[in-house]
């Protein structure tokens, strides 16, 4: 499986993100800069990771969404290549068009570092295939604008159509109807806010993340 992780500058957990996809494919991803205008032929997984890309100005994820190295993104994405955007990655995700809604300010205004318990409400996705619909996961978030809205008929749409993938079991940041992620229409396409990739060691806490790489690999 070839995989890539585009790096911005701002970035952060790109090297979480790396270490991750090498430890269930067995190979290194590649490293893409944002400045770069071509992919890496024969991708299977592309990942956006978090962070503060542009160091979050203007708007989470939209001077990131503006990159050069986007729009193979999305010829990428609308061929069926697997994306999957963490935290800011799910905030340009959402600025790119690839995803509905918009990350906005946490409700109470303040950066959130916790870990999380989260619902899986879809097993029945490439990214979600290793989950257990009855079993809570845990995975560590850290976000400041983390608070997913969108109108209703959006929410009734995602909600009707399985596109609501995880959900937080607690009002973390006053995102609408504790929505946590979201799959697009085609299903190729994940955007979270919770960090799997920081979920894969015992030593770091837990590896409620594992199972989401691995479902890749299937």
């Amino acid at each position: 499986m070839e995989t890539a992780v585009i790096v911005f500058p701002g970035s952060n957990c790109d090297r979480d993100m790396a270490v991750a996809l090498e430890t269930v494919t067995g190979k290194q991803p590649h490293l893409v800069w944002h400045g770069d205008s071509e992919l890496p032929s024969g991708l299977d997984v592309i990942a956006i990771p978090g962070g503060f890309s542009y160091g979050d100005y203007l708007r989470s994820g939209a001077m990131a969404s503006r990159s050069n190295i986007i729009k193979p993104v999305m010829d990428a994405a609308q061929r069926g290549v697997r994306i999957l955007g963490i935290c800011n990655g799910f905030q340009i995700l959402t600025e790119m068009g690839l995803l509905p809604g918009a990350l906005m300010r946490n409700s109470n205004i303040h950066f959130v570092c916790k870990d999380a318990e989260l619902d899986v409400i879809n097993t029945d996705t490439i990214f979600t295939s290793g989950y257990s619909k009855d079993t809570p996961i845990v995975t560590p978030v850290a976000h400041h604008d983390g608070n997913f809205f969108a109108d209703n008929d959006t929410l009734d749409r995602l909600e009707n159509d399985g596109r609501v993938v995880f959900r937080y079991r607690e009002d973390i940041n006053g995102s609408s109807r504790n929505i946590a992620g979201i799959i697009n229409e085609a299903g190729n396409v994940l955007g979270m806010m919770p960090h799997p990739e920081r979920a894969i060691d015992e030593k770091h806490g837990g590896t409620d993340g594992l199972p989401l790489f691995e479902s890749l690999l299937r």
